[in-house]
This record gives structure tokens, sequence and C-alpha cells, in this order.
């Protein structure tokens, strides 16, 4: 039985990033359990632990703590490690959306590490049967083959240089094998910091469309319009594209990263040196996808994190 005296503070983060979404996704459905005011919380979710050395210490030490993990760069942990171990003293558990980052971290706590998905809302993401008006009212050619990638590729503030985590110099020889391989490619771009691979595009001569910061009605239409969306990612919490694809059954192959090996098909999931024998296969993924809808999954947020 759910305690209505049971109050949840989610730290701030405020840097227009899905974890931006998903917190005010989890408050709007939860506004009973949320607390603005850290003395009154029961329970301090780090939903962004990056930002942790803004919350108030001695709440952090009086609290309970959970700290979501989103995903662990094996290559950069080194040098994360000192914040990462800081952080650790005040944490009690630790939630992660994927089996990989259960795994990864799993080998560096000894804490108790629960899994639960993120979630996607089906009134926001959703396909659509018609393609011709969705590439007319983006003046997108009709016989274009359009792949599409929608999250950033460049490091920090040093906008030149790939976020190899990421994996868009990857990205960047898979967009030019397709470009020989199939007529007429339009790459389709969304989010921030698209330096390093708009270069290597028009290095290219690879036709693009980019839309800097485009709203969630504008991001399902271009779902819903692309050939293929590929994930190239070498680590990765979600990606969230893999849901959104799912969702609106559009074509995806990606890297086993995050969730994609609970949602892809096997035939969808690829090493980088076979790519190109990876398959989309939409219904499954779809299939897949709805047993990580929003009404599935928050009411077990509520079991797990009421119950620590």
């Amino acid at each position: 039985m759910e305690n209505k005296n049971f109050k949840i503070y989610i730290n701030n983060l405020n840097e227009n990033w899905i974890v931006d979404r998903l917190k005010q996704e989890f408050v709007s459905r939860n506004k009973n359990l949320i607390t603005n005011k850290l003395r009154k919380a029961d329970l301090i979710w780090l939903i962004a632990p990056w930002t942790w050395k803004t919350v108030n210490k001695k709440q952090l030490m009086s609290k309970k703590v959970i700290c979501t993990i989103h995903h662990i760069d094996e290559e950069k942990f080194e040098n994360e490690k000192a914040d990462f171990l800081e952080r650790e003293n005040y944490v009690d558990f630790y939630h992660v959306p994927s089996l990989v980052t259960k795994h990864q971290l799993e080998k560096i706590t000894k804490k108790k590490v629960k899994y639960i998905p993120f979630w996607i809302d089906k009134r926001k993401w959703y396909f659509k049967e018609n393609k011709i008006e969705l590439r007319e009212k983006y003046n997108i050619e009709l016989d274009s083959f359009v792949i599409g990638s929608f999250q950033r590729d460049s490091e920090g503030s040093n906008l030149s240089l790939p976020k190899l985590s990421k994996g868009p110099d990857r990205l960047i020889e898979m967009i030019d094998y397709f470009n020989s391989d199939k007529k007429n490619v339009t790459v389709l771009l969304t989010g921030k910091r698209r330096n390093y691979v708009i270069t290597e595009l028009e290095k290219l001569g690879i036709n693009y469309l980019y839309y800097e910061m485009a709203s969630h009605l504008q991001m399902n239409d271009f779902y819903n319009l692309l050939n293929l969306y590929i994930v190239s990612s070498r680590y990765e919490g979600g990606p969230f594209a893999i849901y959104e694809s799912a969702i609106t059954k559009t074509p995806i192959i990606s890297t086993n990263v995050g969730i994609a090996g609970e949602i892809l098909s096997k035939e969808s999931i690829y090493e980088f040196d076979n790519y190109p024998k990876a398959i989309p296969n939409v219904e499954v993924a779809f299939k897949n996808v709805q047993k990580f809808t929003i009404e599935s999954l928050l009411p077990k947020y509520i079991e797990e994190f009421t119950n620590l």
C-alpha cells in the first residue's frame, strides 16, 4: 500500500536534455509524492548523477539516496572514478535503466543496483501512415533514402572533436557506405553539438538537413519519414532513439548498447565490422516496446522507491 506521506525530492538539472523530460513526466503523474523541499523528503533521487554536488550534503547524509547511473563510458571511467567514489559516500542504492549498465555497475560497487527501464509516452510518439505527406511537409524528395541521427556528436566546448562514446566517427563511415549503396541519400539531423557530423558530411558531399531544436511534434514527424535510424554508440544509457524508433515503427539498427537488446531483434543489432548485414525489424521492436510504456513502468518506480 502506498504511503501517502512519503515524499521524493528529484535533483534539478535544467539542461534541456532527455532527463529533464523524464523528470517532468514523472512529476506530472506523481505530484502527491514530490516535494521541492529537501528537508521534507524521505528519498532523494539523483536522476542526473553529474549534478549531485548541487544538492545539500547534510541532507544527502541524513536521507535515503538513490542515484541513477545512465551509462558508464569504460574508456573514460578512470578520469571519472574519483567523483564516482566521492558521490558513493552519499548513495544508498543505485538505479539503472538498462541491463548493460547494471552489469557494468555491479563490477565497481557493492551497493544494491535496481534495474527499472525508463519509459516511452505513446501519446507523444506514434506511427503515422502518410509518409508522402510528411516528405512534402519538410521538402524532402519522395525518392530520397533518409537516414536519421538525433543526438549530439561533439565533445564538450571543442565542437570539432567527436564525442566517441556516441560513435559519430562510426556513423559517418556507415552513412558513406549507404550513400554508395543507395540512391539519393539525405541525412536528417537534430539536436545541439552536431558540428562534427555536419563537417564530415560536407567533406563527403552528402546532403543533409539540420533542425537544431525540434519540438516533440516535429520529432515524431521526423521518425516517421525516415528510411533508417542508426545508433552507432560505443556506450549508451538508452538511447531514447531506440524507444522512439520502435514506437513509431521506424526502421532502426543499433550497436548492442543500453536498451537495444531488450527492444530490438537480434538481426537489428550489429557489431561494427558487420553493420551492412544488420536488418531493421520494425514489428519485433514495436511489439517489445509495448512493455516500456509510461503506464506500465511508472507503477514499478513507485513500488520500488517507496519500499527502499
